[in-house]
């Protein structure tokens, strides 16, 4: 038996359903509901149109050098032209084997780390020589083919076109040519959705097709843009002549038309073609796997992409490029920061010791070269401005405002000397030039006073008898050389025997007054009294 309770509730449970569903059927009953837009979700990313970068005038200013290649070189060329680093690499490596050409080149450069297309541009070292004088024009062929590929193949028509009304294009013995009518090809493609002009008429277009004349054997062809294809249509925009190498083009003038110089034999080095009429390139999987042992592809694998790996750091033009072409990340590249110390635990310690150094009011340590040598500039002018403390350049002993007082005074001089050059300067002359004949005019005087106060002193002396003074000047030496004067022996007065004894008899006379007694000795003069004279060079007179 079901209680009251249990009834009440199973009531209202279907009366809340009912309810419920009546609410979710009325939105399609509503007329005004049908009128709401229904969002469903894409099936298929859709495709970006292509971004136009470069102009009809700078794609024919940029296919000139080269329109009027074979068409397997050409394409061969606008593929290497996307890897620039490596191309750059190969030039280098031609010019330094310049004897290398053909498909034995090819296998030389087998193990460098470049792109096959570039590998197989080796066997023409003509086409390297052209390639190597402008790097810029290589990167910027090279973007235009990636970004807008039929565009420069159309602007490769074009040219040809052009030389051919030219009559600058016509087959030989180096080349064929070969004129298609553009309505076997396919329906070409809608125009672009960014306001381009629509392509004309198919019926009005041709496709002219240039191949060697033997298919061993492949000439490059030499022409200067600015008049093979007859009147310039865009003045702004000149084509670049690239002179071609003495080596492969001897004394050859090119003035007009096409010139050839020495053909290159290969058989597996042009390895890709560019298909006018499904316009992308076509590769002959046959010759690049015989030229490419070491990079072998499958048979399915005929239509050529660009490899990002051999771009290098070359960044792309366009955004297209850069969203299908960028450059990939190595693996274990997300490793390198743990690596180096910069995982999650090292930068929480980091962080903690930065803010313990700022509780404790320390500096932060600087984090570059230059944070470091402002903080050593500023430390250096705090030191010198501090009052009293000297600077840096204070020495020892001596205060702070001591060395201050002293840059002062030799700033006023400089400051003075500065404001009166001239004047300084011949105050200083002047003294320097007193200076010599005031002093020697006081020594001289000096001397002199010298002298009259030995003759005075002199004159006081009693004057002893003739015959003494004659017998002093007498036995006062006489004057000799330099040589004779420095003679002391035995025999010194054997010339002049009158001196000799006039010295010996003054010896004794001398002895003989000091044995007489005192009395005797006072009686016959006076003491003379002698005053000292300093120097002791003084000579007694009289």
């Amino acid at each position: 038996m079901l209680r009251p309770w249990c009834v009440l509730s199973v009531v209202l449970i279907a009366g809340l359903s009912a309810t419920s569903c009546k609410r979710e059927a009325q939105p399609a009953a509503t007329p005004s509901a049908a009128k709401a837009p229904v969002t469903v979700p894409p099936t298929a990313p859709a495709t970006a149109p292509a971004e136009r970068v470069f102009g009809q005038e700078e794609l024919d200013q940029m296919v000139a050098p080269i329109a009027l290649y074979p068409d397997s070189l050409l394409t061969q060329v606008l593929m290497a032209a996307t890897y620039p680093g490596n191309v750059a690499d190969a030039v280098a490596w031609s010019k330094a084997n310049p004897d290398a050409k053909g498909d034995e080149a090819v296998k030389q450069v087998a193990a460098q780390p470049w792109d096959p297309s570039v590998q197989s541009l080796v066997a023409f070292p003509q086409v390297m020589a052209t390639l190597g004088q402008d790097p810029g024009w290589v990167q910027r062929l090279g973007d235009a083919f990636l970004a807008q590929p039929g565009d420069v193949m159309d602007a490769v028509q074009r040219l040809r076109r052009a030389a051919q009304a030219a009559g600058n294009l016509q087959s030989s013995e180096q080349q064929k040519i070969t004129v298609v009518p553009a309505q076997a090809a396919p329906a070409p493609a809608p125009a672009p959705s960014d306001g381009g002009a629509p392509p004309p008429p198919a019926s009005s277009e041709t496709i002219i097709q240039i191949e060697p004349a033997n298919p061993e054997v492949v000439y490059v062809p030499s022409y200067n843009p600015t008049t093979v294809y007859g009147a310039w249509p865009y003045p702004s925009y000149p084509p670049a002549y690239y002179p071609p190498s003495p080596a492969w083009y001897p004394g050859s003038a090119i003035v007009a038309g096409l010139a050839f110089g020495t053909g290159v034999a290969v058989a597996d080095a042009l390895w890709g073609d560019w298909d006018w009429h499904g316009g992308d390139v076509d590769i002959d999987v046959n010759r690049y796997n015989n030229i490419n042992v070491n990079r072998q592809i499958d048979a399915n694998r005929n239509t050529w992409r660009h490899d990002s790996n051999f771009r290098g750091d070359v960044p792309y033009r366009d955004a297209r490029s850069r969203q299908e072409f960028g450059q990939q990340r190595l693996p274990g590249a997300e490793n390198r920061q743990a690596f180096r110390g910069n995982d999650a635990a090292h930068q929480a310690s980091r962080d903690r010791a930065r803010q313990e150094m700022q509780r404790r009011g320390l500096e932060a340590p600087a984090a570059s070269n230059r944070q470091a040598q402002d903080r050593a500039r500023e430390a250096g002018r705090d030191l010198r401005d501090r009052p009293g403390g000297g600077g840096l350049d204070a020495r020892p002993g001596a205060g702070g405002a001591g060395t201050q007082a002293q840059r002062d005074r030799a700033r006023d001089v400089a400051n003075a000397r500065t404001q009166h050059p001239q004047a300084g300067q011949h105050r200083d002359g002047s003294r320097a030039k007193q200076a010599g004949p005031r002093t020697a005019h006081a020594n001289t005087q000096a001397r002199e006073q010298a002298r009259t106060q030995h003759q005075q002193r002199s004159q006081v002396h009693t004057p002893r008898p003739q015959g003494a003074q004659v017998q002093r000047q007498q036995n006062r030496p006489q004057p000799r050389a330099s040589h004779e004067a420095s003679r002391n022996n035995a025999f010194a007065g054997a010339s002049h025997p009158q001196q000799a004894r006039a010295q010996a008899n003054r010896g004794q006379a001398s002895r003989q007054s000091s044995q007489r007694p005192q009395s005797s000795r006072g009686s016959g003069g006076h003491q003379v009294q002698r005053a000292q004279h300093g120097g002791g060079g003084a000579r007694r007179r009289g």
